[in-house]
């Protein structure tokens, strides 16, 4: 990248600096996937965090002039993306998801998932809203779905597990940071073992699911999240088969169960060709997930113990 001396009497606005780095982004070819999808979105997330301005100024705003400091500052930030390779969220400590502002760093991954259309729409026509009492969040890192859920679902119980007390140190932060400590409560499982025997009426997750050709030729951006949260062993379904096969002691009767699996997905219906996965289709973007009802979930379970006895 050049440096601030070269380009910095040349680039006066808010809109100078999101063209420029988004040309720096792509001449250094970063990858997007963790909130954005493009460099321009990704330069402008970083530029209106540098000075401080949330993404719903008015456009003109980004015609006006900054400052020396802020110049300087927008800068820093644009050249910290490239060298590092991070995740913006990671240097920014921010990240949004389900119309809510969560803290993150590099010890959860990155909130993203389409999970959050589910949760804004109260996951109709799949359940109805009136009738969810208790959720339970597995593999919950950041907290986000679980505190997301807390918001959509008032009257609802919500508690969340995550293997790694580090994750989970993160979620404790955003339970206080959006007020949900009356109603989010956090475990320190490996997903349902050492929970109470309770029944959910949605079981929820965006578990590891990332399989080990995968893994190894995932970009510089995603290997900067913890590997905890993204291998799944060889066919990405380690954590997946789990919670299928443990679901049911969980799922109250006409409960739902919904799980992302993204590129696992031809490996699961690989696995199991005959069992009937719903899957789900989102307005923004593409993704993996797959829901099944509490009488789906008890057949499917009986096959996969059958199936691992017989083993």
């Amino acid at each position: 990248m050049e440096q601030f001396e070269e380009i910095g009497t040349e680039l006066n606005t808010l809109a100078d600096f999101v063209r420029w780095g988004a040309s720096a982004f792509n001449r250094a070819q970063l990858h997007f996937g963790h909130g954005t999808n493009n460099a321009v979105d990704e330069a402008l997330n970083l530029v209106l965090h540098a000075v401080n301005l949330d993404h719903d100024i008015p456009p003109w705003l980004l015609e006006t002039r900054l400052t020396e400091a802020e110049k300087r500052a927008v800068y820093a930030l644009l050249r910290q993306r490239v060298e590092t390779r991070k995740p913006y969220a990671y240097l920014t400590h921010h990240a949004r998801f389900a119309g809510l502002d969560f803290y993150v760093d590099e010890r959860v991954l990155v909130p993203r998932s389409p999970i959050a259309e589910l949760i804004e729409k109260g996951f109709e026509p799949w359940i109805e809203p009136e009738r969810v009492h208790r959720i339970l969040d597995l593999c919950t890192g950041s907290g986000c779905i679980a505190i997301a859920c807390a918001q959509a679902f008032p009257e609802a119980q919500v508690d969340a597990t995550d293997i790694s007390e580090a994750a989970l140190e993160v979620a404790r932060i955003n339970v206080e940071k959006l007020q949900a400590g009356s109603r989010v409560k956090l475990q320190q499982a490996d997903l349902f073992r050492g929970l109470p025997a309770e029944r959910y009426d949605i079981i929820v997750s965006n578990p590891p699911y990332v399989d080990a050709e995968d893994m190894r030729t995932l970009p510089e951006e995603h290997r900067a999240e913890p590997a905890l949260g993204l291998a799944a062993g060889m066919d990405g379904l380690d954590i997946v088969r789990r919670i299928l096969a443990e679901a049911p002691a969980y799922l109250a009767p006409g409960g739902i169960l919904v799980v992302e699996v993204g590129n696992s997905r031809w490996a699961l219906e690989q696995a199991y060709p005959e069992l009937p996965f719903t899957w789900l289709e989102f307005e923004r973007g593409q993704a993996e997930v797959f829901l099944l009802n509490s009488a789906q979930v008890t057949t499917i379970s009986k096959k996969i113990n059958r199936a691992a006895h017989v083993r």
